[in-house]
């Protein structure tokens, strides 16, 4: 086979995998959480049923094992041959994990070291071995065409007209034990059962030659039933008789062949659950509405994308030029319309673009509800949890990014931040904890809140903490509001909690989570209250390659600051400028701010007015607020990023440049960087 039509399959069948593990997680949950459901055991038979299917065409044996025995189990879950217990929800659980981890040993190309015989016997164990009724039956064309000739045109034309008087036709087959006597006698009793919720349009043996056939005939047979009941029905009529080993039912839509209404086709179709959107007879097939698109070629057209929108700006502001020069010239005013155009299209093909590239937070957030359920069972702790939002839509790189984040953010508040039953009904709270999760746009941002309802974080605690381990001296710890003690859990191996714990990690402390969102350009904020809980709010570009920018000037000079960083720009008095401990600060709205002259950072002179009031933007990065002082401010505009490449070196305060519609390029500020300058004391 080609290696190259290899690797696409094989890509192809992991993302399936992933997709298959999710949808099963999250039925597995709800199968605990709500009991059972017809539809969500459907869901994961199919699937199981879809994921044996894939991992035997890959020649993946100990996945198509796995899923084959978890099949079977959900088939007798679906048919009510077996209960769902706590047991087994367990156990759906552990051969979810196995499969997980068969997958990612998979995709490291290793040999499978995953041991699955166990789970497999625990499987076998679980399933019923006597009275099978199984709905799971796929009839091949082959069958069907046979099965045609069997019954003839008559009774399939008989079919068609009580599915259209609103009956369901079952094809049922039956195995009565070996060790049935009178198997003759038998299958007249359970013909005369299904006779009475339904009509039998064919019996192979013939009902009418029951009795005058050889006993051994019957040890197999073969049913048309017309019902106006559900299968279900059916399987409680079959499995209350001992002697059936096993039983197995289809659900057949009958259709007549249009060009000879004689020559009926039986079109046969797996489902045991009634489906309202199932197309008419004769009604073609859907195309598929989707297709899978390399990320590369998402990038690339990203990129490309990016220079029309560089090119874009630079046109207009020629065009703004030529039209003051040429006030009267007719040609000038209409390549001033074309102009327009193009940019009207241009920013049309752009937001095209950038959805294309946009996820819903779904995919991310479908991994908590299972996360969070092991960590509560395990420290025996009843949490809800709570998700809101999950449909708001993210740059993928961005989502890619904030998920170690954001488990971290659960994973300690679960471990720490919420109490155990026992705990929560002493101060009189009730006894299961509430976990929230919740994300939505804010105009070009995105809003992740993290809130639970635990007993919050207490300043004064985090205080002796930051003193006993050095973090801070006590004098410093004194001076510090609470909301600035609270911001202590940022810093590096900074933690509250009296043993490291495997959950919440090994004392690296929320630090990882500071540096991720430092990285997406991004802000953090805590509320807390202590006894009412605590809330972490985190905001996020929407997406990374193509930015909306402050143009700032120092000294003639055009430097740009992402938005997303920019909390507010206001206009300070030379004389509010002050000194502590020979560092520069200004207080706005009640808060100290450091202050950073960017004419200093980057050694730009700065420029020779006399200045009464200088502009101010008030700028962050994850937990960190800091005043820039700049000589003028340019308005925003989108800008696409360039990365400055191997050759420029890291630049402190600098994470990229762009290109001015006047073909400038101006510097993009860092500004995760720009704070690291003033201190990590800040």
């Amino acid at each position: 086979m080609n290696p190259l039509y290899m690797s696409e399959l094989k890509s192809v069948f992991l993302d399936e995998v992933e997709e298959q593990l999710q949808i099963m997680d999250q039925d597995v949950l709800h199968l605990e959480q709500a009991g059972e459901s017809g539809e969500t055991i459907q869901s994961l038979f199919r699937a199981a049923h879809t994921l044996k299917g894939s991992s035997a065409a890959m020649g993946f044996e100990e996945m198509k094992q796995l899923t084959h025995e978890m099949e079977h189990l959900l088939d007798q879950v679906r048919n009510r041959q077996v209960r769902v217990t706590g047991a087994m929800i367990n156990l759906l659980f552990n051969c979810l994990d196995h499969l997980q981890i068969l997958r990612e040993e998979f995709i490291a190309g290793e040999a499978i070291s995953t041991e699955i015989s166990p789970l497999l016997e625990e499987l076998r164990r679980a399933i019923k071995p006597k009275n099978q009724f199984r709905q799971d039956t796929v009839i091949t064309n082959e069958q069907a065409s046979s099965f045609q000739t069997r019954i003839g045109p008559d009774i399939v034309l008989k079919a068609v007209q009580l599915q259209e008087k609103g009956s369901r036709v079952f094809v049922v087959r039956v195995r009565l034990t070996v060790e049935c006597v009178m198997k003759s006698v038998r299958a007249a009793v359970i013909l005369q059962q299904l006779c009475s919720i339904g009509e039998v349009l064919y019996s192979d043996p013939s009902s009418e030659n029951l009795r005058e056939e050889d006993d051994s005939v019957y040890e197999q047979f073969l049913i048309l039933l017309a019902s106006q009941a559900e299968a279900s029905k059916i399987q409680d009529v079959l499995l209350s008789f001992l002697d059936v080993a096993e039983a197995e039912a289809s659900l057949y839509l009958a259709e007549m062949n249009e060009s000879n209404p004689l020559e009926a086709t039986v079109g046969i179709h797996m489902n045991s659950q009634k489906n309202d959107n199932m197309p008419a007879a004769g009604e073609g097939k859907r195309k598929p509405q989707t297709i899978r698109v390399d990320v590369e070629r998402l990038e690339h057209l990203m990129n490309l994308v990016g220079e029309l929108v560089i090119d874009q700006t630079r046109m207009s502001q020629v065009g703004n030029i030529l039209n003051h020069r040429y006030t009267t010239d007719d040609t000038v005013a209409e390549l001033g319309q074309v102009s327009d155009h193009v940019s009207r299209v241009i920013g049309e093909l752009q937001e095209s673009v950038m959805k294309v590239r946009m996820l819903p937070l779904e995919q991310l957030f479908n991994r908590f509800p299972r996360m969070v359920r092991d960590l509560a069972q395990s420290l025996n702790k009843e949490i809800e949890l709570i998700i809101g939002g999950s449909e708001t839509e993210l740059d993928r790189t961005v989502i890619e990014e904030i998920g170690d984040p954001l488990i971290h953010l659960i994973r300690n508040a679960v471990d720490h931040g919420m109490e155990t039953t026992a705990e929560r009904i002493r101060v009189g709270k009730p006894s299961r904890g509430i976990l929230r999760i919740t994300a939505a746009h804010e105009e070009n941002q995105v809003v992740i809140t993290v809130e639970d309802d635990g007993p919050g974080i207490d300043p004064g605690r985090i205080r002796e903490s930051a003193v006993r381990k050095g973090v801070v001296t006590e004098d410093e710890a004194q001076k510090l509001s609470d909301r600035e003690a609270v911001y202590l859990i940022f810093r590096p191996g900074f933690s509250t909690a009296a043993a490291v714990s495997d959950i919440s990690g090994r004392g690296v402390g929320m630090d990882i989570v500071r540096n991720h969102i430092e990285k997406l350009n991004g802000l953090i904020d805590i509320e807390s209250k202590p006894g009412e809980g605590t809330r972490f709010k985190i905001k996020l570009p929407l997406t990374l390659a193509i930015i909306t920018g402050l143009l700032i000037k120092l000294s003639g000079r055009t430097f740009i600051l992402p938005m997303s960083c920019v909390i507010e720009i206001v206009r300070m008095p030379i004389e509010a400028f002050q000194t502590i401990k020979k560092d520069p600060v200004v207080v706005i709205r009640e808060e100290v701010l450091p202050v950073v002259w960017l004419h200093d950072h980057f050694r730009i002179p700065r420029t020779q007015d006399e200045r009464k009031q200088m502009p101010v933007v008030v700028v962050g990065t994850a937990d960190k607020r800091i005043a820039l002082v700049v000589d003028e401010l340019n308005g925003n505009q989108e800008i696409v990023v360039k990365s400055l490449g191997a050759y420029v070196g890291k630049t402190g305060g600098v994470s990229g440049a762009t290109i001015l519609g006047d073909g400038r390029v101006a510097l993009i500020l860092e500004v995760s960087g720009i704070c690291q300058f003033i201190g990590k004391g800040v």
